[in-house]
C-alpha cells in the first residue's frame, strides 16, 4: 500500500474509508511504524528486495520491473545514482501499475510512488551526498 507520513495519519481512523481518503488502504491489515531515525531509502530498498524475491515471474512488468526498480534504489544506496534515476523509478512504477496479471505490480509500484511523493527530499539528499539524511543528522 502507499506509505503515509505520520502527520497524515496521526488523527486518522484506521478504517477502509479513512485510509482510502488519505491516499492509502488497509491492505493486509499490517501497520509498520517508523521513527525519524529511519532511512526511507533503506526501507524502500529492503521492501523492493523482498518483492523481487517473491515475484512469480509470470508477467513481464513484475519479472522485469521489480528487479529494475530494486537495482535503481540499490544504486542510490551505493552512491552511484543520478537525479534522472528518480524519474526512471517514478516512470517504471507508474507503467507497472494496472498492467500485471495480479495485484503484485501495485504491491511494489504504490510504495515507490508514495515514497517519492512523501520522502522525495531523502532520496535527493542520498543521491547528492551519497549518504542518508538520517546519517547527516547524527
Amino acid at each position: 500500500m502507499p506509505i503515509l507520513k505520520a502527520e497524515d495519519i496521526i488523527h486518522l481512523n484506521m478504517d477502509y474509508d479513512s485510509l482510502r481518503n488519505a491516499g492509502s488502504s488497509i491492505g493486509s491489515g499490517a501497520i509498520i511504524v517508523m521513527n525519524e531515525d529511519t532511512c526511507m531509502v533503506s526501507v524502500l530498498e529492503r521492501l523492493l528486495r523482498f518483492y523481487k524475491h517473491e515475484s512469480c515471474g509470470q508477467c513481464t512488468p513484475c519479472r522485469e520491473g521489480c528487479p529494475w526498480v530494486w537495482r535503481i534504489v540499490k544504486s542510490i544506496k551505493d552512491g552511484k545514482a543520478t537525479m534522472e534515476d528518480l524519474e526512471t523509478l517514478r516512470r517504471v512504477a507508474k507503467n507497472v501499475e494496472g498492467r500485471t496479471i495480479c495485484v503484485f505490480g501495485e504491491s511494489f509500484a504504490w510504495p515507490i510512488a508514495s515514497m517519492l511523493k512523501n520522502f522525495y527530499e531523502e532520496f535527493v539528499y542520498y543521491i547528492k551526498h551519497k549518504k542518508s539524511l538520517v546519517e547527516a543528522h547524527h
